[in-house]
């Protein structure tokens, strides 16, 4: 997603006076151009993420910054028992605090596909901040209304999908869903976008739902509650382990 989730997590801007036929219409450019979505040189957002699943619903309300492609920093605002808690994102690492114990905990290797905050989303999600037109091959088809992208990865490419399927709207251009694919063929989760609005003049999907096809009765929301774009109260030392402590 970029979020979040730039893969995603995550995380892509769109102009809502940009023409999608301004440019050569290779898989690789529709992608390039997706991706922009949400994205800006930094930006502020805050989040409603509704957890659901077979035996219990949860919520929560974030806030989040954001610079370039590989700072990121989310912390829970509530439930008040959640209070605090923060992820903090560098590049390719990721690290979060627990202020019920007053510590910062690096994410391992080994646990980037657990699950982020208890969601559907996974950490990889989050921090996977990846041009997919540099680490995917994709192939393009089209319907009369949208574009299907297929992206398969390369060799040099890390990742536990054999094959990711993204559906993209023609006009305004902008993401519908996303089907990931195991190594097999098996359509193994899928993210939804919905209700496009408009946050500080771009229009972009205001829910995205992510719904795991091998677990029943599974799902998470992620509604955008507000979103501003290259704030000028935002810097790169926000994005530092001694900060992650603190509220911004």
């Amino acid at each position: 997603m970029k979020f979040f989730f730039k893969n995603s997590i995550v995380i892509l801007a769109f102009v809502i006076s940009f023409s999608p036929y301004s440019w050569s219409q290779s898989p690789e450019s529709i992608i390039d151009e997706v991706e922009k979505l949400y994205q800006g040189n930094s930006s502020r957002v805050k989040i409603t993420m509704k957890i659901v699943t077979e035996d219990y619903e949860r919520s929560l309300s974030l806030e989040g910054i954001t610079v370039g492609d590989d700072l990121a920093n989310f912390r829970i605002l509530s439930p008040k028992k959640d209070r605090g808690v923060a992820t903090l994102m560098r590049f390719k690492e990721m690290w979060n605090f627990l202020p019920k114990i007053d510590r910062v905990i690096k994410v391992p290797p080994s646990m980037m596909m657990s699950s982020w905050m208890g969601s559907d989303f996974t950490n990889d999600d989050l921090v996977k901040q990846t041009h997919l037109s540099e680490e995917y091959d994709l192939t393009l088809s089209e319907k009369e209304d949208s574009y299907i992208i297929t992206l398969i990865p390369r060799v040099s490419t890390v990742t536990v999908w054999g094959k990711i399927q993204y559906h993209i709207l023609k006009e305004p251009l902008m993401p519908t869903k996303q089907i990931f694919y195991d190594e097999k063929g098996v359509a193994i989760r899928q993210l939804d976008f919905m209700d496009p609005k408009i946050f500080d003049g771009k229009l972009l999907p205001s829910r995205l739902v992510m719904v795991p096809l091998n677990k029943e009765d599974h799902k998470t929301i992620i509604i955008y509650d507000s979103i501003s774009f290259d704030p000028d109260d935002i810097s790169e030392d926000m994005f530092t382990l001694r900060y992650l402590k603190r509220r911004f």
